[in-house]
């Protein structure tokens, strides 16, 4: 079942050719990208299924055994992170299409024969991400994905889209300089970039040398998770982009950030180094991004810094480095992509609507859309943790670890962590109660027309507004009425996903606690990749003769299928 591993880049690589052949012919652009992430999402479900029955997969391309040639693995985190980006990216994909039919593009500067091909082309980068073996093949990852991103957050080339792209292109470009930087360090002190040889290697350099190196990669990659103080790009970035860009990115982007942290933390620095800095880290990415998100005006920036804040608990499952810890910070990766998503998503359909996103234009948008209400209200108690949401699970989990830990770092983080979920409740109560319950805002008019208002009795004045907000009452439930039912479809499919991570929080938590052990014993990914006769690298949980049955399904640990 080896196989499985590189159809997770060939299905995405291939549809992208076959889209780009397709480009005037638009139907079969969007039946080629639905039909490519249905199957991998197949595809991925019976890797994640097999990875669970008998542990990491492993492909060497080209029979070049590890650490020579190109390695792909596939653990429980891996197949984990693999099934719920291709759930989010075909909702994601299937919202796009619909509104590109309904407005005869994807959004008026975004010919849908560039959206296509450059989505299915982010697709790849973040699949082969979650399951490269070796840090350049990472770095390649990551190359992909960002230079897909570059099109679709700067398609158009609307002078408002140029100035929010800019800072996103400059701070991505140094964040791979560093990764690029720390991967030439790292063979120049080891001979290898492949992760599962480096785990033993590492191991063997001086301590210094070896803090470096971590520094350099906590630093790439926090800049790519928008950890603090490397997130300031993101809140002017995003909300930019067309509703199905934005969601996609604020879904996952910086997921594959913190999966690379995740990887590198466990496999190749097990032994807790910067592990208070990263607290401290996580501590001000929560408390710093909440209070931003509060001071907001628009609904989109306004998520944009809650999506910042609680990058925060992912760091804080990190930085514990338990088992527990790893094991709720897996959870609530998933449930944020998730929630995140679902809640662009809504925001997309709010602003096609209502026209804006500012909470001083809005207001009445329950009674004008009851399904619209419900697809934010959901997602936006999960987001805040409400129990018995996914969000609250979640939390917990992490509240536990912390407290296990004991230490007073942690239990500050703790109380960070329960202050900053308060303070998410609050931002959402606030949106809520502006754009959803109140009655639709008193419109004013510009220039003359104010002028004359100014001037008009108070029972004229009164008159005239009350049918200012009848007509924008009635304009708003008319574009209710008439959302497309792809759009609406897509937002309701992600909203349920992410209320099954509660309804079936047994299992799924259980397929997280299954990749915190994982990752807690290195020396399963590490027999996984080079074979059991190789020594446990220093640091491991148990002893070499416990992992010789975590192999690829055809019973070797080498060779692709």
């Amino acid at each position: 079942m080896t196989w499985l591993l590189p159809m997770a880049i060939i299905l995405p690589i291939t549809g992208t050719a076959l889209t780009l052949v397709a480009s005037r012919r638009p139907r079969v652009q969007r039946a080629i990208s639905v039909t490519v992430l249905s199957i991998q999402l197949v595809v991925e479900l019976v890797m994640l299924l097999q990875v669970g029955r008998d542990g990491p997969l492993v492909m060497h391309i080209g029979g070049w055994t590890a650490p020579l040639g190109v390695t792909l693995v596939a653990d429980e985190l891996a197949a984990f992170m693999l099934v719920v980006s291709t759930i989010v990216s075909l909702a994601v994909l299937v919202y796009g299409i619909s509104q590109g039919i309904a407005d005869r593009e994807v959004g008026p500067e975004v010919p849908i024969s560039i959206f296509h091909p450059t989505f299915l082309i982010l697709v790849t980068g973040v699949s082969n991400a979650f399951i490269a073996g070796d840090l350049f093949n990472l770095f390649v990852s990551f190359e992909i994905l960002l230079t897909a991103s570059y099109v679709l957050l700067t398609s158009g080339g609307t002078r408002e889209r140029l100035r929010a792209g800019a800072p996103y292109i400059v701070v991505s470009l140094l964040s791979s300089l560093i990764f690029l930087s720390a991967i030439a360090m790292i063979y120049a002190a080891t001979g290898t970039v492949n992760m599962a040889d480096l785990s033993g290697k590492l191991a063997a350099l001086p301590e210094g040398i070896v803090a470096v190196l971590q520094a350099l990669l906590l630093v790439a990659f926090g800049v790519k998770a928008a950890v603090f103080p490397m997130s300031a790009w993101l809140p002017d970035s995003y909300p930019s982009a067309p509703a199905p860009v934005t969601a996609v990115f604020a879904g996952l982007l910086t997921k594959v950030g913190i999966y690379a942290i995740i990887r590198v933390q466990t496999l190749l620095f097990p032994t807790g180094s910067y592990a208070t800095l990263l607290m401290i880290a996580a501590l001000l990415t929560m408390v710093v991004g909440i209070l931003g998100a509060i001071s907001q005006s628009g609904i989109k920036r306004m998520l944009s810094f809650t999506l910042i804040s609680h990058i925060g608990y992912m760091l804080f499952g990190v930085a514990l480095g338990s088992e527990t810890g790893l094991s709720a910070a897996i959870y609530y990766v998933a449930h944020h992509i998730l929630v995140q998503t679902a809640l662009f998503l809504a925001v997309g359909l709010i602003e096609r609507v209502a026209g804006t996103t500012v909470l001083a234009r809005l207001g009445g948008l329950a009674a004008a859309s009851p399904v619209l209400a419900i697809l934010f209200f959901i997602p936006a108690m999960n987001l805040a943790g409400v129990p018995p949401l996914s969000g609250f699970l979640g939390k917990v989990g992490l509240f536990e670890a912390g407290i296990e830990d004991g230490r007073v770092l942690a239990l500050i983080l703790v109380i960070g962590g329960a202050l900053t979920s308060l303070l998410t409740l609050y931002a959402i109560i606030r949106v809520w109660g502006r754009a959803f319950w109140r009655p639709v805002p008193e419109v004013s008019g510009a220039g003359a027309e104010s002028d004359a208002l100014q001037t008009e009795s108070g029972r004229s004045l009164a008159v005239r507004r009350r049918v200012q907000r009848d007509s924008q009452r009635r304009r708003a439930s008319e574009e209710a009425s008439h959302l497309p039912m792809g759009m609406v479809g897509a937002t309701t499919a992600v909203v349920a996903v992410g209320l099954l991570l509660t309804v079936a929080a047994g299992p799924i938590y259980g397929i997280a606690e299954k990749a915190g052990a994982s990752l807690s014993d290195r020396s399963v990914y590490v027999n996984a990749v080079l074979g059991s006769g190789v020594p446990a690298p220093p640091g491991s949980t148990v002893n070499q003769g416990e992992t010789d049955g975590s192999t690829s399904t055809d019973g070797s640990t080498g060779g692709g299928g």
